[in-house]
């Protein structure tokens, strides 16, 4: 698995990778956190967009259906509808 994205230079990558590793533990933590929240609220931005007749309830479970997927989704949620 190649952790360099494609459209980034091998210098650039190892100055990256230097500066998170003196972030230390908890800044890069908070730091998954805060991309975690980012990338959720995309994800109900995206779902509010395609379906504005949709309540709050709902949203949020369509949210949760796309961030963890069907089958997991279908055990905690066998009765509800797609």
């Amino acid at each position: 698995m190649n952790l360099i994205p494609a459209d980034t230079t091998l210098e650039a990558a190892r100055k990256q990778f230097e500066i998170l590793r003196r972030l230390g533990p908890e800044a890069r933590l908070k730091m998954a956190f805060k991309l975690s929240d980012n990338l959720r609220s995309i994800v109900e931005a995206g779902v509010k967009e395609r379906n504005p007749n949709y309540d709050e309830q709902k949203i949020k479970q369509e949210v949760l259906r796309l961030m963890i997927g069907e089958a997991l989704f279908r055990q905690i949620y066998p009765d509800i509808e797609k």
